[in-house]
Protein backbone atom coordinates (compact mmCIF):
# COMPACT_ATOMS: atom_id res chain seq x y z
CA UNK A 1 0.00 0.00 0.00
CA UNK A 2 1.50 3.41 -1.09
CA UNK A 3 -0.28 5.49 2.14
CA UNK A 4 -1.56 8.98 1.38
CA UNK A 5 -0.13 11.30 -1.04
CA UNK A 6 -1.26 14.99 -1.29
CA UNK A 7 0.38 17.65 -3.81
CA UNK A 8 0.18 21.32 -4.72
CA UNK A 9 -3.59 21.46 -2.64
CA UNK A 10 -5.42 24.30 -2.35
CA UNK A 11 -8.62 25.70 -1.09
CA UNK A 12 -10.24 28.87 -1.32
CA UNK A 13 -13.77 30.30 0.26
CA UNK A 14 -15.47 32.75 -0.74
CA UNK A 15 -15.22 35.86 -3.38
CA UNK A 16 -13.53 38.65 -3.40
CA UNK A 17 -12.89 41.03 -0.18
CA UNK A 18 -14.37 37.79 1.94
CA UNK A 19 -12.10 35.56 0.39
CA UNK A 20 -10.04 32.86 2.49
CA UNK A 21 -7.60 30.75 1.64
CA UNK A 22 -6.74 28.39 4.57
CA UNK A 23 -4.70 25.96 2.29
CA UNK A 24 -2.47 26.76 -0.60
CA UNK A 25 0.07 24.94 -2.20
CA UNK A 26 -0.07 22.19 0.15
CA UNK A 27 2.23 19.23 -0.58
CA UNK A 28 2.32 15.99 2.02
CA UNK A 29 3.00 12.32 1.87
CA UNK A 30 1.97 10.07 5.03
CA UNK A 31 3.25 6.40 4.71
CA UNK A 32 0.19 3.14 5.28
CA UNK A 33 0.19 2.48 8.77
CA UNK A 34 1.27 5.77 10.37
CA UNK A 35 -0.83 7.84 13.18
CA UNK A 36 0.20 11.53 12.00
CA UNK A 37 -0.86 14.67 14.03
CA UNK A 38 -1.70 17.91 12.19
CA UNK A 39 -0.55 20.90 14.38
CA UNK A 40 -1.03 24.62 13.66
CA UNK A 41 -3.22 27.31 15.05
CA UNK A 42 -6.91 28.27 14.07
CA UNK A 43 -7.02 28.93 10.70
CA UNK A 44 -4.69 26.77 9.21
CA UNK A 45 -6.80 24.34 7.43
CA UNK A 46 -6.31 21.24 9.68
CA UNK A 47 -10.18 20.57 9.68
CA UNK A 48 -10.08 21.87 5.93
CA UNK A 49 -7.62 19.19 4.97
CA UNK A 50 -9.70 16.07 6.87
CA UNK A 51 -12.94 17.57 5.08
CA UNK A 52 -11.01 16.82 1.71
CA UNK A 53 -9.34 13.90 2.72
CA UNK A 54 -12.58 12.39 3.46
CA UNK A 55 -14.31 13.46 0.74
CA UNK A 56 -16.56 15.84 1.59
CA UNK A 57 -14.97 18.98 0.38
CA UNK A 58 -13.74 19.33 -3.01
CA UNK A 59 -10.74 21.29 -2.75
CA UNK A 60 -10.02 24.17 -5.28
CA UNK A 61 -6.85 22.93 -6.64
CA UNK A 62 -4.22 20.63 -6.27
CA UNK A 63 -4.03 16.37 -6.32
CA UNK A 64 -5.11 13.78 -3.24
CA UNK A 65 -4.42 9.93 -3.66
CA UNK A 66 -4.75 7.51 -1.45
CA UNK A 67 -3.41 4.16 -2.10
CA UNK A 68 -4.35 3.86 -5.83
CA UNK A 69 -7.80 6.37 -5.82
CA UNK A 70 -7.01 9.52 -6.69
CA UNK A 71 -9.61 11.14 -4.56
CA UNK A 72 -10.26 14.78 -6.26
CA UNK A 73 -10.91 12.64 -8.94
CA UNK A 74 -13.58 11.19 -7.80
CA UNK A 75 -17.51 11.72 -8.55
CA UNK A 76 -20.64 10.83 -7.98
CA UNK A 77 -21.16 6.56 -7.00
CA UNK A 78 -17.19 6.58 -7.06
CA UNK A 79 -17.06 9.07 -4.72
CA UNK A 80 -19.80 7.42 -2.60
CA UNK A 81 -18.14 4.31 -2.08
CA UNK A 82 -15.26 5.98 -1.29
CA UNK A 83 -16.48 7.66 1.44
CA UNK A 84 -18.07 4.89 2.80
CA UNK A 85 -15.41 2.22 2.36
CA UNK A 86 -12.19 3.63 2.04
CA UNK A 87 -12.22 6.64 4.94
CA UNK A 88 -13.87 6.32 8.63
CA UNK A 89 -14.50 9.63 10.26
CA UNK A 90 -14.50 10.05 14.04
CA UNK A 91 -15.73 13.94 14.92
CA UNK A 92 -15.11 16.02 16.94
CA UNK A 93 -18.56 16.47 18.62
CA UNK A 94 -19.36 12.61 18.30
CA UNK A 95 -22.15 12.98 15.84
CA UNK A 96 -24.42 9.85 17.66
CA UNK A 97 -27.97 9.40 16.83
CA UNK A 98 -29.49 10.65 20.12
CA UNK A 99 -32.27 8.07 19.83
CA UNK A 100 -30.40 4.74 19.09
CA UNK A 101 -28.21 2.44 21.33
CA UNK A 102 -24.33 2.21 21.07
CA UNK A 103 -24.79 -1.05 19.30
CA UNK A 104 -27.40 0.66 16.56
CA UNK A 105 -24.79 3.95 16.41
CA UNK A 106 -22.21 1.43 15.08
CA UNK A 107 -24.31 -0.39 13.18
CA UNK A 108 -25.76 2.78 10.77
CA UNK A 109 -22.87 2.21 8.26
CA UNK A 110 -22.85 -1.20 7.95
CA UNK A 111 -26.64 -1.70 7.58
CA UNK A 112 -26.41 1.65 4.87
CA UNK A 113 -24.01 -0.37 2.89
CA UNK A 114 -26.01 -3.45 2.77
CA UNK A 115 -24.57 -5.86 5.37
CA UNK A 116 -27.96 -8.15 6.90
CA UNK A 117 -28.90 -7.23 10.54
CA UNK A 118 -27.56 -10.04 11.96
CA UNK A 119 -24.51 -9.80 11.01
CA UNK A 120 -23.79 -6.10 11.32
CA UNK A 121 -24.81 -6.39 15.38
CA UNK A 122 -22.74 -9.14 15.50
CA UNK A 123 -20.13 -6.72 14.07
CA UNK A 124 -21.17 -4.28 15.77
CA UNK A 125 -20.32 -5.72 19.19
CA UNK A 126 -17.49 -7.30 18.60
CA UNK A 127 -16.00 -3.46 17.92
CA UNK A 128 -17.84 -2.11 21.04
CA UNK A 129 -15.47 -4.64 23.04
CA UNK A 130 -12.48 -3.84 21.05
CA UNK A 131 -13.06 -0.23 22.42
CA UNK A 132 -14.13 -1.32 25.75
CA UNK A 133 -17.58 -0.67 25.95
CA UNK A 134 -19.47 -4.44 25.37
CA UNK A 135 -21.08 -3.61 28.55
CA UNK A 136 -22.22 -0.27 27.72
CA UNK A 137 -23.98 -1.72 23.81
CA UNK A 138 -27.61 -1.34 24.99
CA UNK A 139 -27.08 2.71 26.16
CA UNK A 140 -28.15 5.46 24.66
CA UNK A 141 -25.49 8.54 24.41
CA UNK A 142 -27.32 10.31 26.87
CA UNK A 143 -26.20 7.87 29.37
CA UNK A 144 -22.73 8.09 28.28
CA UNK A 145 -19.39 9.87 29.02
CA UNK A 146 -18.12 11.78 26.92
CA UNK A 147 -14.90 9.62 26.47
CA UNK A 148 -17.43 6.86 26.00
CA UNK A 149 -19.12 8.67 23.60
CA UNK A 150 -16.04 9.54 21.32
CA UNK A 151 -15.28 5.50 21.84
CA UNK A 152 -18.69 4.79 20.02
CA UNK A 153 -17.66 7.31 17.59
CA UNK A 154 -14.54 5.41 16.99
CA UNK A 155 -15.75 1.87 16.70
CA UNK A 156 -18.58 2.97 13.89
CA UNK A 157 -15.68 5.38 12.20
CA UNK A 158 -14.18 1.22 11.60
CA UNK A 159 -17.60 -0.51 11.27
CA UNK A 160 -16.42 -0.51 7.44
CA UNK A 161 -12.75 -1.92 8.18
CA UNK A 162 -11.73 1.37 6.08
CA UNK A 163 -7.78 1.78 5.68
CA UNK A 164 -8.17 5.54 6.43
CA UNK A 165 -9.37 7.24 9.63
CA UNK A 166 -9.39 11.06 10.13
CA UNK A 167 -10.10 12.37 13.30
CA UNK A 168 -11.00 16.46 13.92
CA UNK A 169 -9.60 17.00 17.62
CA UNK A 170 -10.89 13.78 18.47
CA UNK A 171 -10.06 14.63 22.60
CA UNK A 172 -11.32 18.36 23.04
CA UNK A 173 -14.14 17.90 24.76
CA UNK A 174 -12.40 14.76 27.11
CA UNK A 175 -11.19 14.61 30.66
CA UNK A 176 -7.70 13.77 31.51
CA UNK A 177 -8.62 9.87 32.24
CA UNK A 178 -11.05 9.76 28.99
CA UNK A 179 -8.36 11.41 26.78
CA UNK A 180 -5.89 8.50 27.64
CA UNK A 181 -7.99 5.54 27.22
CA UNK A 182 -8.46 7.34 23.56
CA UNK A 183 -5.34 8.00 22.40
CA UNK A 184 -4.45 4.69 23.09
CA UNK A 185 -7.71 3.59 20.68
CA UNK A 186 -6.50 6.05 18.13
CA UNK A 187 -2.39 4.60 18.53
CA UNK A 188 -3.08 1.03 18.36
CA UNK A 189 -5.12 1.07 14.88
CA UNK A 190 -2.11 2.01 13.06
CA UNK A 191 -0.83 -1.66 14.53
CA UNK A 192 -3.44 -3.08 12.41
CA UNK A 193 -2.48 -1.29 9.07
CA UNK A 194 -4.93 2.02 9.08
CA UNK A 195 -3.55 4.70 8.34
CA UNK A 196 -4.51 7.64 10.56
CA UNK A 197 -4.87 11.81 10.23
CA UNK A 198 -5.64 13.58 13.15
CA UNK A 199 -6.18 17.13 14.19
CA UNK A 200 -5.27 17.89 17.40
CA UNK A 201 -4.36 21.24 19.79
CA UNK A 202 -3.45 18.04 22.48
CA UNK A 203 -0.14 18.30 23.21
CA UNK A 204 -0.58 14.67 24.58
CA UNK A 205 -1.20 13.15 21.15
CA UNK A 206 2.38 14.38 19.90
CA UNK A 207 4.88 11.42 21.68
CA UNK A 208 2.29 8.89 20.15
CA UNK A 209 2.89 10.07 16.83
CA UNK A 210 4.75 8.73 13.71
CA UNK A 211 4.15 12.01 12.05
CA UNK A 212 3.79 15.95 13.01
CA UNK A 213 2.74 17.90 10.45
CA UNK A 214 2.91 21.98 11.33
CA UNK A 215 0.39 24.05 9.36
CA UNK A 216 0.69 27.35 9.13
CA UNK A 217 -2.07 29.63 7.97
CA UNK A 218 -2.10 31.34 4.94
CA UNK A 219 -1.18 35.00 5.44
CA UNK A 220 -0.48 37.79 2.81
CA UNK A 221 2.91 38.85 2.62
CA UNK A 222 2.34 42.35 3.42
CA UNK A 223 0.53 41.25 6.46
CA UNK A 224 3.52 39.98 9.10
CA UNK A 225 4.17 42.70 10.76
CA UNK A 226 3.44 44.34 14.58
CA UNK A 227 0.29 45.69 13.46
CA UNK A 228 -2.53 43.16 10.61
CA UNK A 229 -5.42 44.06 9.42
CA UNK A 230 -7.68 41.03 9.50
CA UNK A 231 -11.37 40.55 7.10
CA UNK A 232 -13.58 37.86 8.38
CA UNK A 233 -17.23 37.20 7.17
CA UNK A 234 -19.96 36.14 9.48
CA UNK A 235 -19.12 32.55 11.13
CA UNK A 236 -15.40 32.78 10.41
CA UNK A 237 -13.22 32.18 13.54
CA UNK A 238 -10.62 34.21 14.41
CA UNK A 239 -8.94 32.17 16.86
CA UNK A 240 -10.31 29.02 18.74
CA UNK A 241 -10.48 27.60 22.14
CA UNK A 242 -7.08 26.09 23.21
CA UNK A 243 -5.03 27.75 20.33
CA UNK A 244 -2.24 29.19 21.43
CA UNK A 245 -1.47 32.58 19.38
CA UNK A 246 0.45 36.38 19.84
CA UNK A 247 -1.78 39.18 19.30
CA UNK A 248 -4.64 41.23 20.69
CA UNK A 249 -6.90 42.43 18.62
CA UNK A 250 -9.50 45.55 18.05
CA UNK A 251 -12.74 45.69 16.46
CA UNK A 252 -12.53 48.31 13.27
CA UNK A 253 -16.22 47.58 12.00
CA UNK A 254 -18.64 44.74 12.54
CA UNK A 255 -19.35 41.59 15.81
CA UNK A 256 -17.90 39.43 17.08
CA UNK A 257 -18.97 36.90 19.97
CA UNK A 258 -16.85 35.28 22.17
CA UNK A 259 -18.14 31.51 22.96
CA UNK A 260 -16.75 28.45 25.53
CA UNK A 261 -16.92 25.09 24.74
CA UNK A 262 -18.15 23.25 27.56
CA UNK A 263 -16.67 19.43 27.90
CA UNK A 264 -20.10 18.15 26.61
CA UNK A 265 -19.39 19.64 23.18
CA UNK A 266 -22.30 22.73 23.42
CA UNK A 267 -21.22 26.34 23.60
CA UNK A 268 -21.97 29.18 26.03
CA UNK A 269 -21.77 32.97 25.05
CA UNK A 270 -19.33 34.95 26.91
CA UNK A 271 -19.82 38.15 25.49
CA UNK A 272 -20.81 39.91 21.96
CA UNK A 273 -18.19 42.49 20.89
CA UNK A 274 -18.58 45.31 18.36
CA UNK A 275 -16.26 48.48 17.04
CA UNK A 276 -14.03 49.55 19.13
CA UNK A 277 -13.66 46.85 21.94
CA UNK A 278 -10.27 44.60 22.15
CA UNK A 279 -10.27 41.20 23.15
CA UNK A 280 -7.56 38.52 23.24
CA UNK A 281 -5.05 39.57 25.32
CA UNK A 282 -4.71 37.24 28.51
CA UNK A 283 -3.54 34.31 25.81
CA UNK A 284 -0.44 35.97 24.56
CA UNK A 285 0.36 38.12 27.87
CA UNK A 286 0.41 35.16 30.21
CA UNK A 287 1.64 32.54 27.05
CA UNK A 288 -1.67 30.48 27.71
CA UNK A 289 -3.90 28.47 25.00
CA UNK A 290 -7.38 30.66 24.71
CA UNK A 291 -9.96 30.25 26.90
CA UNK A 292 -12.32 30.56 24.44
CA UNK A 293 -12.90 31.10 20.64
CA UNK A 294 -13.80 34.82 19.18
CA UNK A 295 -16.26 34.60 16.17
CA UNK A 296 -17.59 36.57 13.60
CA UNK A 297 -21.03 37.20 13.46
CA UNK A 298 -21.40 39.95 10.95
CA UNK A 299 -18.89 40.54 8.10
CA UNK A 300 -16.01 42.16 10.38
CA UNK A 301 -12.55 43.89 10.00
CA UNK A 302 -9.92 43.84 12.96
CA UNK A 303 -6.55 44.87 13.75
CA UNK A 304 -4.53 42.44 15.56
CA UNK A 305 -1.26 43.68 17.78
CA UNK A 306 1.84 41.89 19.07
CA UNK A 307 1.98 42.71 22.57
CA UNK A 308 4.66 45.13 22.19
CA UNK A 309 2.76 47.07 19.46
CA UNK A 310 -0.24 47.16 21.69
CA UNK A 311 1.93 48.74 24.04
CA UNK A 312 3.11 51.13 22.07
CA UNK A 313 -0.29 52.34 20.57
CA UNK A 314 -2.36 52.17 23.72
CA UNK A 315 0.52 52.49 26.45
CA UNK A 316 0.94 49.58 29.62
CA UNK A 317 -1.78 51.03 31.76
CA UNK A 318 -4.16 50.67 29.52
CA UNK A 319 -3.23 47.07 28.80
CA UNK A 320 -3.01 46.10 32.25
CA UNK A 321 -6.51 47.79 32.32
CA UNK A 322 -7.83 45.72 30.31
CA UNK A 323 -6.61 42.35 32.49
CA UNK A 324 -7.72 43.82 35.00
CA UNK A 325 -11.60 43.92 33.24
CA UNK A 326 -11.38 40.73 31.83
CA UNK A 327 -12.37 37.11 33.00
CA UNK A 328 -10.39 35.11 30.86
CA UNK A 329 -13.21 34.76 28.37
CA UNK A 330 -11.91 36.85 25.31
CA UNK A 331 -8.28 35.34 25.69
Amino acid sequence: MSGLSIKALEVTYGRGDCAVTPIDGLDLDVAAGTLAVLLGPSGCGKTTLLSCLSGIQRPSGGMIRFEDVEVTDLKGAELDAYRRHMVGIVFQAFNLVASLSATDNVMVPLRTAGVKRAEAKARARALLDEVGLGDRARHLPSSLSGGQQQRVAIARALALDPPLIVADEPTASLDHTQVETVLRILRGLTTRGHTVIVSTHDSRLIPLADQLVEMQPHVHPTAGGPRVDEHYCAGDVIFEQESVGDRIYEIVEGTVEIVRRRPDGTEARLACLSAGDQFGEMGPLFDLPRSASARATSRVHVRGYTIDAFRTTYGGAHLMAMVGRSSGAAS
